[in-house]
């Protein structure tokens, strides 16, 4: 699927290339359009009347010329795009818990490679209690999580794009060089978590409580990092590393 971004980058290209085709490739039309306003100016109703059929040009002109403005002024004042996570669009809906798999409540790692979340089972782990689990070097990408708790956990050097861990329980867990790509923890509890020289890219914290939390050395995107910053649980010392949270993820240098 075609980005967003890109769409944007062909669609004002093609305007651009439009008004610049219109207005400066065909100057005929630019300056008869400009001489026949001038004349009409100067003549008299009579003459304007006559010369009805010639004043054609320059309306054509003057509509393209406030078209092509007011497109562009609208593309140009828009919001920039951002890359959202997985689970952060108001359209996202979670397929119901298939509370009839008992082995639903597992860590498991997947084979088939962390770039799309490629599975052959949706990886489901709502309302599961997996507190100090040993999941260090596990692919867990796709995952979804809400209302799961995996306090204490060991998740180094894991990876987990486009994962889905709303409304859960992380404290104390360890994220060390973990790949954390366009997951989502909103509203979740991540007290006391370590995240050093993680990969946070298009990852969002909103609503979560990152008290205590260990950010050193972690990768954000700029748009992801001033959000983070804005979130006021952002302080205190991590319980294991000794680490400022705030110090750690460098706010005031962003």
């Amino acid at each position: 699927m075609v980005s967003r971004s890109l769409r944007l980058f062909v669609f004002t290209s093609l305007l651009a290339a439009y008004c610049t085709r219109a207005f400066i490739v065909n100057p005929t039309c630019h300056m008869r359009s400009s001489n026949l306003f001038a004349n009409k100016l100067r003549t008299s109703e009579s003459e304007t009347k006559a010369s009805k059929n010639d004043v054609s040009p320059w309306a054509e002109y003057l509509s393209k010329a406030v078209a092509c403005s007011m497109i562009m002024a609208a593309v140009a004042t828009s919001d920039p795009l951002t890359a959202f996570a997985d689970g952060q669009t108001k359209e996202f809906r979670l397929p119901p818990i298939d509370y009839a798999d008992k082995t639903r409540c597992q860590l498991k790692s997947s084979a088939m490679g962390q770039a799309n979340a490629a599975r052959d089972k949706l990886n489901d782990l709502r309302q599961c209690d997996l507190r100090g689990s040993q999941a260090s070097g596990f692919d867990l990408s796709g995952v979804i999580m809400t209302k799961t708790d995996l306090s204490n956990s060991k998740f180094e050097e894991s990876y987990f794009s486009k994962a889905y861990m709303r409304d859960s329980k992380f404290d104390g867990a360890d994220f060390t060089n973990a790949i954390v790509d366009r997951a989502t923890f909103k509203g979740s509890s991540l007290r006391g978590a370590i995240f050093k020289n993680a990969v946070l890219t298009g990852t969002s914290f909103e609503g979560a409580d990152v008290e205590g939390a260990d950010f050193t050395e972690a990768a954000f995107g700029l748009y992801d990092i001033r959000g983070l910053c804005q979130n006021p649980t952002l302080k205190g010392q991590n319980p294991t590393t000794g680490v400022d949270t705030l110090e750690s993820v460098g706010c005031e240098f962003k």
